[in-house]
């Protein structure tokens, strides 16, 4: 940033919890005008958390009102990256409580995102809808190599979770833990992952454990992002979302609610509504100002 910027006002609004520490944390710029690529990286870096949104005029002729429509991008401490729906949630919070709840809409790298925002009692809840989806098959030795850094053994996974990249915005390999514990205990090699993820375009690896037909407690570890784990993580949420819906895993209609960050002490919640007919994933939570 140079020394003639003007110093953009950053707000830390949390997302998928109501209390400000709970949840993922987020930096938000709601004004990032004039801002170039460097600088919006030194801000993130700066800030320190898992992703900064950043906020600058929509493109001509996006939806909605001009004053609800906006070119949304992401910055994690070490890149740019395609979509991030915590700080989605965060951002759409944080509009909320100066222009009122309603419906926004984000043009993002990965494509047009609307979002609305309700208040329900004194709480404001923002869900987001994902761009269209898709799921694939992992190779077989990017798997192992997945395993390996992760330090867990074949016998760790649930064979009812095949191994798939999914997308929903961004890249997410989605592995089933076995059972509770093996999902409580993270401790893998940052660097061997990372290097993994980087080579596969992975934005996170979600790993997923099934309490009940509807509700799951996933975990997100993040080396791309400079970050050992990510405390909430809507598009890997959304990804999730679709996975689990083509694999049959549930109903086409359906409501899942995700359980992420108990294990990091930043408990929060996210919900994932699935629609018949309606590829793209919703994904939505509670919001709060930091400090």
């Amino acid at each position: 940033m140079t020394t003639d910027t003007p110093r953009p006002e950053v707000l830390r609004y949390t997302a998928f919890s109501s209390a400000p520490d709970g949840g993922n944390p987020a930096g938000v710029v709601l004004d990032a005008t004039g801002l170039d690529d460097e600088a919006m990286l030194a801000v993130a870096a700066g800030l320190g958390y898992s992703e900064t949104a950043f906020l600058t005029a929509p493109p001509e002729g996006l939806g909605g009102r001009e004053e609800r429509a906006y070119t949304i991008r992401y910055f994690s401490p070490r890149a740019e990256v395609p979509f991030c729906g915590h700080a989605t949630v965060a951002t759409a919070v944080a509009l909320a409580e100066r222009t009122g709840p309603g419906k926004l809409v984000f043009e993002t790298p990965a494509g047009t995102v609307p979002v609305e925002v309700v208040r329900e009692g004194g709480t404001l809840r923002a869900t987001l809808t994902s761009v269209e989806p898709h799921v694939e098959e992992i190779a077989g030795a990017d798997l192992a190599e997945a395993l390996a850094a992760l330090g867990w053994p074949a016998a760790d996974l649930d064979p009812v979770f095949p191994p798939r990249i999914a997308f929903a915005g961004a890249r997410h390999l989605v592995l089933g833990a076995a059972t509770r514990a093996r999902l409580a205990d993270l401790a893998y090699d940052f660097a061997r992952l990372e290097a993994l993820m980087r080579r596969l375009d992975l934005t996170t690896v979600q790993l997923v454990w099934r309490e009940s037909a509807t509700v799951f407690h996933v975990r997100d570890p993040f080396p791309v992002g400079g970050v050992v784990e990510d405390p909430a993580t809507g598009a890997a949420a959304a990804a999730f979302g679709a996975y689990a819906r083509e694999l049959g895993l549930v109903p086409e209609d359906a409501v899942l609610t995700l359980r992420q960050g108990e294990d990091m002490g930043r408990p929060g919640e996210l919900t994932v509504t699935l629609r018949a007919g309606d590829p793209r994933v919703r994904v939505g939570g509670e919001g709060a100002r930091i400090g």
